[in-house]
């Protein structure tokens, strides 16, 4: 069995966080997200190869990322796309990819950005007892939700209908991008395509073999990830960090009331500041700053500045000028 790893998106919800790192890259504690997920695809001897399927844009970073890391299966495949509109969708890259790797085997495929808390041995499990195309399944719990994702009505775990972020849900269990298919089912992607079917999210594809072929779902109920947006990022962290704090040992922090859910990277220097439910990657330095639900990229400068649900891109200077003293007077005279 094989697996596939989409990693092939722009993040552009993201920037300037991930303008020039991809969000799978993006820390949740000490692991990246994408680590996350070749580790359990490392662990299971069912799993042979691992194709991270990515754009062009990206691919030299995933190289070294491959190439540095300690896991033997992954091997990248690029598709050609190199911005946001040259993308094939995720269907097209899939065929695309099966046709250049020569993948003829029962395969994994799982979308980079997602954290999930069941293990992936368990999914495919399930798959191997289905013997046919399996989708891991979530309930998000609210109607208006689910019309942003494929939404699944099921008999029991058969899937009778689903409908990709359908105006009117006929459930709120939706899939997360995590399917398993068996080797004849990969065989019908190009057969998809040729019918003139949407190539882009992989719900369509999955409507597409409904009403054609056996499809079960594998739901779970503990938590899951789409990491697609800051706020869904800084959740993960939240998550992962349950209330709690991680600080790097090369960190310094002076006079300053760190809060919960806060992560601070290797180099960062913080002084005179407050900070909560934020993440602070390497090198930055804050001076007399409240910082709160936001991300802080790399070797950013911030002084006399107050900070919520913003995201700051790497390499960033700000500092609030403080009005001399008698001009500060002068307008509090005026109120």
């Amino acid at each position: 069995m094989d697996a596939i790893v989409l990693a092939g998106g722009f993040a552009t919800r993201l920037w300037p966080i991930t303008r020039n790192r991809p969000k799978m890259f993006l820390p949740i504690g000490d692991t990246l997200v994408i680590d996350r997920i070749f580790r359990e695809l490392e662990a299971d001897d069912r799993i042979d190869d691992v194709y991270v399927s990515t754009n062009q844009e990206f691919a030299e970073e995933f190289q070294d990322h491959i190439d540095e890391s300690r896991f033997e299966k992954p091997r990248l495949s690029v598709e050609d796309a190199r911005e946001e509109g040259e993308k094939f969708g995720v269907i097209g890259a899939l065929a695309e990819l099966v046709e250049r790797e020569g993948l003829d085997s029962d395969t994994l495929v799982i979308a980079g950005d997602n954290l999930i808390s069941f293990p992936l041995s368990d999914f495919i499990d399930e798959f191997v007892d289905n013997d046919a195309t399996t989708l891991a399944a979530y309930d998000v719990g609210d109607i208006e939700l689910a019309t942003q994702y494929g939404v699944i009505a099921v008999d029991g775990d058969r899937v009778t209908d689903f409908q990709e972020k359908p105006d009117d849900p006929p459930s709120t269990l939706v899939s997360i991008a995590c399917y398993a298919f068996p080797a004849e089912t990969v065989a019908l992607m190009p057969t998809y395509l040729e019918g003139d079917n949407n190539p882009d999210e992989p719900g369509w594809f999955i409507q597409w073999l409904v009403e054609r072929e056996p499809v079960y779902a594998y739901p779970f109920f503990d938590q899951w990830f789409d990491i697609g947006t800051p706020e869904s990022y800084l959740d993960a962290v939240a998550w992962y960090l349950d209330g709690g704090t991680l600080i790097h040992p090369d960190a310094t922090i002076r006079n300053s009331d760190i809060g919960k859910n806060v992560h601070v990277m290797a180099g960062a220097k913080i002084t005179n500041s407050m900070i909560e439910n934020s993440v602070i990657f390497e090198d930055v330095h804050l001076d007399s700053c409240q910082i709160t639900s936001s991300i802080i990229d790399q070797e950013t400068i911030l002084e006399d500045v107050s900070l919520s649900h913003a995201q700051i891109g790497a390499y960033t200077s700000l500092t609030q000028e403080r009005p001399p003293a008698w001009e500060w007077e002068r307008y509090r005279d005026s109120e």
